[in-house]
C-alpha cells in the first residue's frame, strides 16, 4: 500500500493576497518585485506545475481552514468566528478531518503552524488526526498582547507556542510574544524538513500540512530577514515566506521523493486591511472579510512531477473544501456518508486528465450570513459590503456583475442579464434545502456532539 500512496505536502499561507500591486502579493500573479520582494522560489513552484486564478476560499482564517479539514462549507460546522480563548472554539470532535483521513490510509501526519481550530483537550491538532503538532492553537495577533499597554494576562490569557503528540497532551513550549512570532515561520520549516527526512528513511507516506503565519499581522520577519528589502516590514515577511517554501522544495528534492510528492501552495484569504500591514488584491476589489473577488480568490499552485502537467493555468472555478475530497481520493479514502460534503473531488481537473472543473459556483457566507453566489463568470451580491465594515446592506434587489468585463464589481448588470439570476437562486435554494437535511452545528457547541436526528 505504502509504495502506491504519494505523499502530501500543504503550505497554507496567511492572509496572502492574489493582487499584482500589494505587498504580500507573488511575482507569478503579478506582483513580487513590483512592490519591493522578489519571489523567486514560489514563482518556480507555480512554473513547475498548475497555477489556479479561480482559487476561492472563505471570509476568513477560521472558516476556510475548517472547511479545507473537513471539506464542509463553515456554515454547516460552525466554525465561522473565533470563540473567545478557552472556550469551545473551532470543530466539535463530530467532524472527521483529512488528517485523520489520511492517517486511517497509513499516512504519517504532522502540523507545523497555525491551527485556529481548537485550543482545549480534545481539539488540538494532536487530537483531530495529526501524529506531531507544534505552532499556535489561534492567531499571529497575540504576538502583540504581552506589548500592548496595560495588557492584563489575569484578564486574557497569555499566548503560547504549543506542542503536541497524539496520545498525549498539548503543552507550552515558550510565550507568544513579537520575537516568537518573528522566529516561528522558521522552526515551523526546520520541523517539516525533519518530519519529511524521517518518514522518508521510513519509506512511509506522510501528510504535511504546513500552515505558516505569514502575512497575517503583525508581518514581522525573522531577524535574519529584517531589513532584507530595504521596504518594510511587510516585504522583508514576503521575502522570508518565499525563502521558506524554498527550503521545503530543496528538502523534497534533496531526499529524492519530489515525483512522488504531491506539494501544494495556496492562501487562506485575501490580503491584509489593517496599516501599516495593509496588501491589496490588484486586480480585484477589496480585502478578506468582504464578498468582493480580492477576499474570495486566493494563490493556488500544485506541483507533481509527471502526473501534473507544468506551466498550466486556469480560470476554473474551484473552492477551499475541495481539497478534502481530492485528497481523499488521492489516498484511497473514502469520505464520510452521514454528513453533507460540499467539496468536489477536483483530481482530474487538477491534473490535466480534464480541461473543466467539476463545479460551476458555490454560495458564500460571513459568518451566519449567506451574502453572495459566483456561477461561471457571474457572480450575485445579496448583502452589498465592498469595503471592510463599511456596511454589510441588505439589497431589495441583488446586484450582478460579470466578473470577466468587470473584475472590480462595480457595474451592476441585473436588468440586462436578468437570465442568469434564476440559476443562482436554485444554488441558494439547494443549499438552504441541505442545510434543513442537515443542521448546522452552532458556534461554540461542546463536545461531545451529536446531530439532530432528521426524519
Amino acid at each position: 500500500m505504502t509504495d502506491a500512496l504519494p505523499n502530501i505536502v500543504l503550505i497554507l499561507a496567511d492572509n496572502l493576497g492574489w493582487g499584482e500591486l500589494g505587498w504580500g502579493e507573488l511575482g507569478c500573479y503579478g506582483g513580487g518585485v513590483l512592490r519591493g520582494a522578489p519571489t523567486p522560489r514560489i514563482d518556480a513552484l507555480a512554473a513547475e506545475g498548475l497555477r489556479l486564478l479561480n482559487f476561492n476560499v472563505e471570509s476568513d482564517c477560521v472558516p476556510t481552514r475548517a472547511a479545507l479539514m473537513t471539506g464542509r462549507q463553515a456554515i454547516r460546522t460552525g466554525a465561522f468566528q473565533s470563540v473567545p480563548a478557552g472556550l469551545p472554539q473551532g470543530l466539535t470532535r463530530w467532524e472527521v478531518t483529512l488528517a485523520e483521513l489520511l492517517s486511517g490510509r497509513g499516512y504519517a501526519t504532522a502540523h507545523y503552524g497555525k491551527w485556529h481550530l481548537g485550543d482545549c483537550e480534545g481539539r488540538f491538532p494532536n487530537d483531530r488526526g495529526f501524529d506531531d503538532w507544534y505552532g499556535i492553537p489561534r492567531t499571529s495577533t497575540e504576538s502583540l498582547f504581552t506589548a500592548a499597554h496595560k495588557y492584563d494576562p489575569e484578564a486574557v490569557p497569555l499566548p503560547y507556542v504549543m506542542e503536541g503528540r497524539r496520545g498525549g497532551k498539548t503543552h507550552n513550549v515558550k510565550i507568544f510574544d513579537e520575537d516568537s512570532r518573528r522566529r516561528i515561520d522558521g522552526e515551523i520549516v526546520d520541523r517539516t524538513v525533519a518530519f519529511m527526512e524521517k518518514n522518508a528513511a521510513a519509506g512511509k507516506p506522510f501528510f504535511a500540512y504546513v500552515p505558516i503565519t505569514q502575512l497575517h499581522f503583525p508581518s514581522l520577519a525573522h531577524p535574519d530577514f529584517m531589513g532584507r528589502t530595504g521596504h518594510g516590514e511587510m516585504a522583508d515577511s514576503l521575502a522570508e515566506m518565499d525563502h521558506r517554501v524554498g527550503q521545503v522544495i530543496d528538502a523534497l528534492d534533496r531526499l529524492g521523493i519530489a515525483e512522488n510528492t504531491i506539494l501544494l501552495f495556496a492562501s487562506d484569504n485575501g490580503p491584509e486591511f489593517r496599516r501599516p500591514w495593509r496588501g491589496t488584491a490588484g486586480y480585484w476589489r477589496s480585502t478578506y472579510h468582504t464578498a468582493m473577488e480580492g477576499s474570495l480568490r486566493a494563490p493556488f499552485m500544485l506541483r507533481w512531477p509527471g502526473k501534473a502537467p507544468a506551466g498550466g493555468v486556469s480560470n476554473e472555478i474551484v473552492h477551499v473544501a475541495d481539497i478534502f475530497p481530492t485528497l481523499a481520493r488521492v489516498a484511497g479514502a473514502e469520505l464520510p456518508a452521514d454528513r453533507a460534503i460540499d467539496g468536489v473531488d477536483q483530481l482530474d481537473f487538477l491534473l490535466g486528465r480534464q480541461p473543466r472543473s467539476n463545479r460551476e459556483g458555490f454560495v458564500y457566507y460571513i459568518k451566519n450570513e449567506m451574502r453572495a453566489v459566483k456561477w461561471r463568470d457571474w457572480k450575485m451580491h445579496m448583502i452589498w459590503e465592498p469595503e471592510v465594515n463599511d456596511g454589510p446592506v441588505k439589497l431589495e434587489s441583488p446586484y450582478l456583475f460579470n466578473l470577466i468585463q468587470d473584475p472590480k464589481e462595480e457595474t451592476n448588470v441585473a436588468v440586462e442579464h436578468a437570465w442568469v439570476m434564476p440559476a443562482m437562486r436554485r444554488m441558494v435554494h439547494d443549499f438552504l434545502q441541505s442545510l434543513k437535511k442537515h443542521p448546522a452545528i452552532p458556534p461554540g457547541a461542546p463536545d461531545p456532539y451529536e446531530p439532530p436526528v432528521r426524519k
